[in-house]
């Protein structure tokens, strides 16, 4: 008896990628917009763009029902507690797109207020440059967190592991980063 004999259709795959397509397909994105690259953040939920035809119906106001934060804008010294504070409320596996050059590296506000690179205080899977950066931008960056999902690993977080000797510092800091820079050459 051959497969063509069967009266029911079925499908076969590892486990792993299924759970990688669930999650892939489900990202539910906090928001935590803090300067101008918002405006574009919350236009990528709009008709035009519209990312729910990516499981990305709503923007979350509770961390613990979000697993993307999407931090839109520069980020103070003030600010930077309440962002770990989000971050750490976050359930596993989450992921962090640093959207704008003002959230990414400090932008033209060189100065002690601003934190220079939100990646000094959450870990950043994708970078979204611009200033602000487009809709399209965003949406680039989504797709390539998508794509990291889809080829990561399902166990553990990258760089969770610590070096022989290498105390853990209260939070997850990677020694090499270990994020995708969003339309910028290599």
């Amino acid at each position: 008896m051959g497969l063509e004999d069967l009266q029911h259709n079925f499908m076969t795959g590892k486990i792993e990628d299924l759970v990688k397509w669930a999650r892939r397909n489900s990202v539910w994105p906090a928001t935590f917009g803090l300067a101008c690259c918002a405006i574009e953040m919350m236009s990528v939920g709009a008709a035009d763009y519209d990312i729910s035809r990516m499981g990305m119906e709503v923007f979350r106001a509770s961390p613990r029902q979000a697993d993307l934060m999407i931090v839109a804008g520069r980020v103070s010294q003030k600010m930077a507690p309440v962002l770990r504070q989000v971050y750490d409320q976050m359930m596993e596996p989450k992921w962090v797109i640093s959207m704008g050059v003002c959230a990414s590296t400090g932008g033209m506000f060189n100065n002690y207020a601003i934190v220079q690179g939100v990646d000094q205080i959450v870990p950043v899977d994708v970078y979204a440059p611009g200033c602000p950066p487009s809709p399209e931008t965003l949406l680039h960056a989504i797709l390539t967190l998508h794509e990291k999902i889809r080829t990561g690993e399902i166990t553990r977080r990258p760089g969770s592991t610590l070096p022989v000797g290498e105390q853990a510092t209260g939070g997850w800091v990677p020694t090499m980063p270990n994020a995708v820079r969003v339309a910028t050459p290599r």
